[in-house]
């Protein structure tokens, strides 16, 4: 988390996991400033900002994901950019969604986005790491997110934050489901936005030709949790149809 990286160089905290109540102590630090960088980085430009801070409860309960949506699109019809942020002073690992690639996405989603950009530390998706191999080739359209696919995503190497091309893959899943295209791109560059404009490399995923239902695209988005039980007699009837 952004919030919890910055609240804890503020406050002297030591490197390494931190205890939940220190993690959430350094997040509502962090959060408010993080919320002012953003602000004034977009004042000058005539831009109203604002704040919106979810867990993952928000989106899994529907009268909240729907609340949610709501307030995005009135703050987006108003001309408004959300700046939308983990809720990490209250979230507990039940309620997280654990990184901001699958909250981007949950929010692509509620928002009908078209498209979704998540910027990394690489220019999109390779069949391997590209850090530490180096026949890894780069992939710039994924039609389908197939198990192959999937295999190509790692664990993230740069210590700062908890995603990686993984759960990038798992947004893009989220993603395309709910009809909204997704890229992949590096965002080290001096303006990463233009430079994707421009033609920078990227790796993009087609987004599914047939857009799921709108409570079908909130269900598909959600974090997986629990578990189904099937028995015999269930199976058969499942494989009859």
């Amino acid at each position: 988390s952004g919030s919890i990286a910055l609240g804890r160089r503020v406050l002297g905290l030591p490197g390494g996991a931190l205890p939940l109540e220190q993690a959430q102590a350094a997040a509502a630090v962090g959060q408010i400033r993080l919320a002012r960088a953003y602000e004034e980085a977009l004042a000058p430009h005539g831009v109203i900002t604002a704040q919106v801070l979810l867990t993952l409860e928000d989106s899994a309960d529907r009268r909240r994901y729907l609340n949610s949506r709501a307030t995005m699109q009135t703050l987006l019809g108003l001309g408004v950019v959300p700046i939308v942020n983990e809720n990490d002073t209250v979230a507990t690992d039940e309620i997280r969604f654990g990184d901001n690639d699958r909250l981007a996405a949950q929010i692509a989603v509620t928002c009908g986005a078209d498209q979704l950009l998540l910027l990394s530390d690489v220019d999109g998706l390779y069949t391997a790491n590209p850090k530490t191999d180096p026949t890894a080739r780069h992939l710039p359209l994924i039609a389908a997110i197939t198990p192959e696919i999937e295999a190509m995503g790692g664990d993230p190497v740069s210590g700062l934050s908890k995603g990686g091309m993984k759960t990038k893959l798992m947004a893009a899943r989220t993603a395309v489901a709910g009809g909204c295209a997704m890229a992949i791109a590096e965002g080290s560059v001096l303006r990463p936005l233009t430079a994707v404009a421009e033609g920078a490399r990227t790796s993009w995923f087609l987004p599914e030709a047939d857009p799921q239902l709108a409570r079908k695209r909130w269900i598909a988005a959600m974090k997986p949790k629990g578990v189904i039980g099937i028995d015999a007699g269930a199976a058969l009837a499942l494989g009859r149809g």
